[in-house]
């Protein structure tokens, strides 16, 4: 545990610099270097995964280069930066989320004030700025430290001057750290050209290697960093080696947004979000285009149904579905749908339940990159966690197995939406893929004819849907789908066939729907 905790402590130096408290060139180098502004660029995102071992997934690291204005009555670029281990490290290893804001000199890229907020999930937290933290009662708790600082490099604005270097083959750069009162005299070697291909695009890269003269352990980590061949040095990739696995950061999403409005000094009070309540660090600089325009579905839709079994007139469960909010999350654009599913007093003297579903799901293809599936049903109770890769057409699981998928896979919760956002008028058929317990299936969609039925106090006009499979007994289940025939295309009921016998869900609330 501890090797990894100082591999992610030496990939903050390095490629986020967002962990330790303070950077700084040695006395009268930094004045010799050459200064080029090119990694300053306002609007610029980088997003990266971080893989342990057998962990995929097990830090995100956000940096953005916020704007640029008047900050504390100097002209000045603003730097944000964001990391936060993920799943399984988060829970069992070492839960870190922190933020980090530094004002930097356009014209040498040195910081005057830096800014950190540090939350930590439970008293006694391992951090590096706040060994004192009293113990509290709330699960999470937030600290905003504030320094002024003259002729140094917090970590964060060292990244971009380490960016802003001629990274000329066979040249060195030496440069020192400091990290709970201990210096790491550390030097960068250029070592030569690679091709590099990540999920942003393939790149002609400049290896870089990192040596640390006064650090053993660290020096045999051997890490290496790929820079972009280009002006813009993008830290592409960082790799290390741990007796316990292989560290390897790598860049997962490059943006460059529109440079938001120059701001004066901003107010002391910092907003900021709690730990593990909510998906990553959100930047905002300019109004987002709205993804879900000319769908049928609007964030903050909710849709509330009721399920009936057999004949009977008594619900036995309750089922939400909701869209929830646009943000940016796990290295995307993207949307969050959420469904819970529970059962009802009637029903919870035969069987309990009380399911809960979060799909983040790509603002522009509307394909789910991230399954969350929190299953509470009896005595039994599972969690389970993918990461789709619709690139490549993989899905992984937060206990490292690997599924083979077509390119364009939905989960549970995306296929409710996507159907809505097809063409369902009749007799058209279509189809997708869908996965179903970890394995891809063909799911067609039919539209069968328009038809009047009743819900509740209301007659809708609805189109009827089939929906069968690619399995030798495709219609197995009899599951039929009726959509309102509007704009909307509100799921209005669905019916199948169980060994419990014929279900029904109906829609409970019918949003007011303009004429």
């Amino acid at each position: 545990m501890k090797r990894f905790l100082f591999a992610i402590a030496i990939f903050s130096i390095i490629l986020t610099a967002l962990v330790l408290p303070a950077v700084a060139q040695r006395k009268n180098e930094v004045a010799a270097l050459p200064f080029s502004d090119a990694p300053y660029r306002v609007g610029e995102r980088l997003t990266y995964n971080v893989s342990f071992s057998s962990f995929v997934s097990a830090a995100h690291v956000e940096l953005f280069i916020a704007g640029r204005g008047t900050f504390f009555g100097r002209d000045a670029i603003q730097l944000r930066g964001h990391i936060e281990t993920t799943g399984m490290v988060s829970a069992a290893l070492y839960a870190l989320n922190n933020d980090y804001i530094s004002y930097v000199d356009p014209a040498t890229g040195l910081p005057f004030r830096t800014q950190e907020i540090v939350r930590e999930a439970a008293p006694g937290a391992d951090t590096s700025s706040d060994q004192s933290q009293p113990a509290s009662s709330t699960p999470v708790s937030e600290k905003l430290i504030t320094s002024d600082v003259a002729g140094a490099y917090d970590l964060l604005s060292a990244l971009y001057r380490l960016r802003g270097l001629p990274l000329s083959d066979g040249s060195s750069y030496s440069f020192a750290a400091r990290a709970n009162s201990q210096e790491y005299r550390a030097e960068l070697r250029v070592k030569g050209h690679e091709t590099i291909r990540t999920n942003v695009g393939s790149f002609n890269a400049i290896v870089s290697e990192l040596r640390v003269a006064n650090n053993s352990a660290a020096n045999d980590y051997r890490i290496r960093i790929y820079f972009s061949d280009d002006e813009r040095h993008l830290p592409l990739v960082v790799t290390a080696r741990l007796s316990s696995g292989d560290v390897r950061a790598e860049l997962a999403g490059w943006q460059l947004t529109a440079p938001a409005a120059a701001k004066s000094t901003p107010p002391a009070k910092v907003s900021v979000t709690p730990a593990r309540q909510s998906p990553p660090l959100v930047i905002a600089t300019a109004p987002p285009e709205d993804p879900l325009a000319g769908l049928p579905f609007k964030v903050g839709e909710q849709l509330n149904y009721q399920l009936y079994v057999g004949g009977g007139s008594e619900a036995v469960a309750l089922v939400s579905y909701q869209v929830r909010a646009h943000a940016r999350y796990f290295d995307h654009d993207g949307l969050m749908f959420t469904a819970s599913a529970q059962t009802t007093n009637a029903a919870q003297r035969l069987f309990s339940a009380n399911d809960q579903f979060t799909s983040y799901i790509d603002a522009k293809t509307l394909l789910p990159f991230r399954s969350e599936l929190n299953l509470i049903e009896g005595q039994k109770k599972a969690r389970v966690i993918l990461t789709l890769n619709q690139d490549y057409g993989s899905a992984t699981s937060d206990k490292g197995q690997k599924i083979d998928i077509p390119i364009g896979t939905h989960d549970y919760l995306s296929t409710f939406y996507a159907i809505r956002a097809m063409d369902l008028a009749p007799p058209k058929r279509s189809a997708l893929s869908i996965l179903v317990n970890n394995r891809p299936k063909t799911l067609f969609i039919t539209s069968l004819r328009r038809e009047t039925i009743q819900i509740g106090s209301q007659r809708i006009r609805a189109i009827q849907l089939s929906l069968t499979t690619d399995d030798p007994q495709s219609d197995k289940f009899a599951l039929r789908a009726w959509v309102s025939d509007d704009d909307r295309r509100l799921p209005l009921r669905f019916t199948a066939t169980t060994e419990l016998g014929p279900l029904r869900a109906d829609l409970v609330i019918l949003p007011v729907i303009p004429q």
